[in-house]
């Protein structure tokens, strides 16, 4: 796994051994940057269940303004620290320890807003409608602001608070991207 383009652009990123995490493909990490443009540019990046990081990282070799990495496993959030570290992003990037929906709860009461949210929960705990629904309620994400959800084939998200800009299969993964309704 690396970053495949702009500052970093072939750094080797770490992951966490075994399948509590899912690390996104590269292939599919180039589609979805290809989709998404020039929208990371200056962008305030929220990376939710980041495992190691690499949407978020990839964002910020991409010249996004910040970022903040959320996941409440531990080890998954050192990982995220030494890649930071790696890439030399410690000055635009934070790790929070914390459960998804605790975090996006408190981030909606602080009034915090972000640009880009990469969503990619684990398939097996059936949390993205929830969580979607709480990044709607919440008004965390800006007004031109998108979402970047990654899911199982299986699934088929409730995206009623959002429109839907782009919706791509590759193999069993699945990606919207999604923006909110006006």
């Amino acid at each position: 796994m690396r970053i495949i383009s702009g500052l970093k652009r072939g750094l080797k990123l770490k992951s966490l051994e075994g399948s509590d995490t899912r690390p996104t493909l590269d292939s599919v990490k180039e589609a979805i940057f290809s989709m998404l443009f020039d929208s990371v540019n200056d962008a305030a990046i929220l990376d939710l269940f980041a495992g190691s990081g690499a949407l978020g990282l990839e964002a910020l070799s991409r010249g996004a303004k910040k970022a903040v990495f959320v996941d409440s496993n531990p080890k998954a959030c050192n990982i995220v620290r030494a890649n930071i570290e790696s890439a030399g992003f410690e000055e635009k990037a934070s790790v929070i320890k914390k459960d998804a929906i605790e975090f996006l709860t408190e981030a909606g009461k602080k009034g915090e807003k972000f640009s880009l949210i990469f969503l990619d929960p684990p398939y097996a705990l059936a949390l993205l409608d929830e969580v979607l629904d709480l990044i709607s309620q919440s008004g965390i994400l800006t007004e031109n602001g998108l979402i970047v959800c990654e899911f199982d084939n299986g699934t088929k998200p409730n995206i009623k608070s959002f429109n839907l800009l782009k919706d791509k299969r590759y193999g069993r993964v699945c990606v919207n991207i999604l923006e909110a309704s006006k």
